[in-house]
């Protein structure tokens, strides 16, 4: 019998808080039946929401918090003075063992704070990154750091690549997920130094499947399964990325409503567009990973949709039904002991 995975919503976060995270974790619930969701925030807020259901939701509780993180709240002030927010007990339920996983689709900067005081980071890894998973040609492609950290050193980019290393065997079932790391070429002595010298440290790694280096377009070709970067470029490919999904589907809206000819084409292309347009629909990519804290954090896009949300849930979901915190703590702690440093809390 498949064990019951527990999640933790931020119920406030994002830009429209119940009224796509309540709904969202009822049709959620409908079709997991091994899922118990529990949701963090204003208490009658979040019943309001659950009244207009059609159904009943089971296996859903309610945490009622007397706070929220703003959107544009600095993350230190959250630090001092939200800790009764909804944000910060979400993560707290993971920290006590209550949750598997915390789903927020709140204030970055906050949530990552709020997650490396609370969690803190595994033995071997200096800083966290935000992982995402973005469509391309040949299968999906893992970006990170997608904006976590703005600078980062040759060490903390070799760091996130045996990160999203393990993510992909864990999760895709890919024995040796192949990396590259974006720089403006793809010859040697392009790029920066820090991003020379972190391709030497990928090349003398055994254990990851170094590719070489990638450029921006090789992100949406599907070159490698992992892209590596800092998170500053990995912050402006994935929102570029999702802008030309985005002009793409509202170009040929337009375009299919210019005549009625166009119309008449459209209509019979409709089962083909749809299956384009899902194909790229940064809804269905929804929900980026903070790797490398002790415990499973998944932020959702602040504006995400019902649809958008409940796929952030279900990539929390597969993290924790596939142990991937404990995955990743056991590759740092192998690696550590193959250079002869156990690894220590």
């Amino acid at each position: 019998m498949t064990s019951s995975v527990r999640l933790a919503i931020d119920a406030m976060g994002g830009d429209y808080g119940p009224r796509v995270t309540v709904p969202a974790a009822a049709d959620f619930l409908s079709r997991n039946p091994s899922v118990r969701i529990s949701l963090f925030g204003d208490e009658a807020q979040i019943h309001a929401c659950l009244k207009k259901l059609s159904s009943p939701c089971e296996r859903l509780s309610v945490v009622h918090c007397e706070q929220q993180v703003d959107n544009d709240e600095k993350p230190s002030q959250a630090l001092r003075q939200k800790r009764d927010s909804s944000m910060w007990r979400a993560i707290s339920a993971v920290e006590q063992g209550d949750a598997d996983a915390c789903i927020s689709a709140g204030n970055t900067g906050a949530l990552m704070a709020m997650g490396l005081i609370q969690l803190r980071l595994y033995p071997g890894i200096e800083r966290p990154a935000i992982c995402a998973a973005l469509p391309a040609l040949k299968r999906r492609t893992y970006l990170l750091d997608a904006g976590a950290n703005l600078d980062c050193t040759p060490q903390q980019l070799h760091q996130f690549a045996a990160m999203a290393s393990c993510l992909v065997r864990t999760l895709d079932s890919i024995d040796s997920p192949q990396v590259g790391l974006l720089n403006v070429g793809s010859e040697d002595q392009k790029g920066a130094q820090c991003v020379r010298d972190a391709a030497e440290l990928l090349a003398e790694d055994g254990a990851i499947n170094y590719q070489g280096f990638v450029e921006g377009d090789d992100v949406y070709k599907g070159t490698t399964d992992i892209v590596v970067c800092d998170g500053f470029n990995g912050n402006v490919a994935l929102k570029a990325g999702e802008g030309v999904a985005r002009m793409i589907a509202e170009r040929l809206r337009a375009a299919f409503k210019r005549t009625w000819y166009t119309r008449l084409v459209g209509a019979l292309a409709k089962p083909v567009l749809l299956h384009f347009r899902n194909s790229i629909d940064p809804a269905q990519y929804n929900g980026a990973s903070f790797l490398g804290l002790r415990g499973i954090v998944v932020k959702s896009h602040g504006s995400a949709c019902q649809l958008a949300f409940a796929q952030a849930l279900q990539v929390a979901f597969e993290e924790a039904q596939a142990g991937l915190s404990r995955q990743i703590e056991q590759a740092f702690a192998s690696a550590s002991e193959d250079d002869g440093n156990p690894a220590t809390d």
